[in-house]
């Protein structure tokens, strides 16, 4: 009878959890779709009936001008083993906390 109730009680709290996160990705996605207006000054239209919308560039996309970056953000290098197990090794006997018990 107990393993009934921790069967109902996982059931319960799973179709929550499921239930939650499909609604958390429903929002996502139509916050990531909305069009938010453009509210420069130096921007305005001419004609103040006409709104001119455009959705909101993240800073770290746009260069010193303004303009967008279109090059890559994140250029990924293959290391081999032997590299990274030196580079951590070298990083380990730099280390300020090692301890220099030298076998005598």
């Amino acid at each position: 009878m107990l393993h009934l109730l921790y069967i109902l009680a996982f059931t319960v709290i799973a179709s929550l959890a499921i239930s939650n996160l499909v609604r958390s990705l429903i929002t996502v996605s139509t916050e990531s779709s909305r069009v938010y207006p453009n509210h420069r000054p130096s921007q305005a239209p001419s004609n103040p009936t006409k709104r001119s919308y455009r959705s909101t560039i993240h800073p770290e996309l746009l260069d010193e001008q303004g303009q967008v970056i279109n090059e890559p953000l994140l250029v990924m290098r293959s290391v081999s083993v032997e590299d990274a197990r030196q580079k951590l090794d070298a990083l380990y006997d730099s280390s300020p906390n090692k301890k220099n018990d030298s076998p005598e």
